[in-house]
């Protein structure tokens, strides 16, 4: 399996488009990485008393990584997830070898390790449930310090309201222990459908859809998964993490006014750049898929948002009971119809 996607590249190329960051000295370097894996030991604590959800204690320890780092960590990750896919297109076509395998994994490779560096020089956080036995949080510090320097936010308040948003995370899945096999599973349903030949030839169009800017997500290379089993799959994926990324948003605002000052001042200058500055970065927003991402922290909000509001929290946390009780994608536009059902 490993031999048809040069990893190795993967994360050579990854680590040089994404850069090393912002210049920062030895000093403040170091002070940031302590401060964030304070902030993170902080926010289980906040999140818990806020969510009711509890964590067993020394379950997915938090690392602050840099820029290659993370792409280390995903490059392992994608590894891991693709490995059915690459072994159904290993068996359609016969196993490479010589010349064909080297230049094959190398394409795969470079395609991948570009990937994850435009996104490698963005995130700024990143909860990864597939790392054994129980996850890890990555918290990625040059990112954190060069947005907080771009929104001219309080280093102390942004750090801390980044790890509140990452540390949900982390207990929604360490709480939740059923939740990471159920969305593995998901992801390994999803690769399995996959047809590797119609992935090849819908890259091209996919590109050129995302370039001239057509219907909503139609250059989605997500959309490559057209058919019925295929959008099953992912309207439960979609509703999965739409709860997860709505909930993390709802806690991180929601304990953010009693201990971070000026964290109202911080959301609405983070909003605005989510949004994506240049032609390029919109571009590749659209072909990764990342404007239906910004859809999921708003829509996922909103679900648990209504639900709190109308239920209270005791009664919404019946979503982590089970995976019948997640709510599907259609039930995150209408939190009604999922309160109908569990509640």
């Amino acid at each position: 399996m490993t031999g048809l996607v040069d990893w190795d590249l993967a994360v050579t190329i990854g680590a040089k488009v994404a850069g090393d960051g912002p210049e920062v000295s030895a000093e403040d370097a170091a002070a940031a990485v302590e401060e964030l894996r304070s902030d993170a030991n902080r926010s289980t604590a906040l999140v818990r008393d806020f969510t009711g959800l509890r964590a067993p204690e020394n379950t997915a320890p938090v690392l602050v990584v840099d820029r290659r780092g993370w792409v280390q960590a995903n490059v392992d990750g994608f590894a891991k997830v693709l490995e059915p896919m690459i072994d159904k297109l290993a068996a359609k076509k016969g196993t490479p070898s010589g010349l064909s395998l080297a230049i094959g994994s190398r394409v795969t490779g470079a395609e991948i390790g570009l990937l994850l560096g435009f996104l490698g020089s963005k995130v700024l956080g990143q909860f990864d449930p597939f790392f054994d036995p129980s996850g890890r949080l990555l918290l990625v510090a040059p990112n954190i310090v060069h947005v907080e320097r771009e929104l001219l936010a309080d280093p102390a308040d942004f750090r801390l309201w980044v790890c509140l948003h990452e540390e949900t995370h982390r207990v929604q899945f360490t709480a939740v222990p059923w939740m990471r096999d159920h969305l593995f599973a998901q992801m390994m349903s999803l690769t399995d459908s996959i047809e590797p030949s119609r992935v090849a030839d819908d890259i091209v169009r996919r590109v050129s859809a995302a370039v001239r800017g057509g219907a909503s997500g139609g250059g989605s290379l997500i959309d490559i998964m057209s058919t019925p089993e295929q959008r099953e799959i992912l309207d439960r994926v979609t509703g999965v993490m739409s709860l997860l990324e709505g909930h993390a948003d709802v806690v991180m605002d929601g304990v953010g006014p009693s201990v971070i000052a000026s964290v109202e001042a911080i959301r609405k200058q983070f909003n605005n750049r989510r949004k994506g500055v240049g032609t390029l970065d919109r571009i590749l927003r659209r072909l990764l898929g990342l404007d239906a991402k910004m859809a999921q922290y708003r829509d996922g909000a909103a679900f648990v948002h209504h639900v709190i509001d109308k239920a209270g929290m005791e009664q919404f946390n019946a979503v982590w009971a089970g995976p019948e009780n997640l709510p599907s994608k259609v039930e995150i536009g209408d939190p009604d119809a999922w309160m109908t059902r569990v509640l």
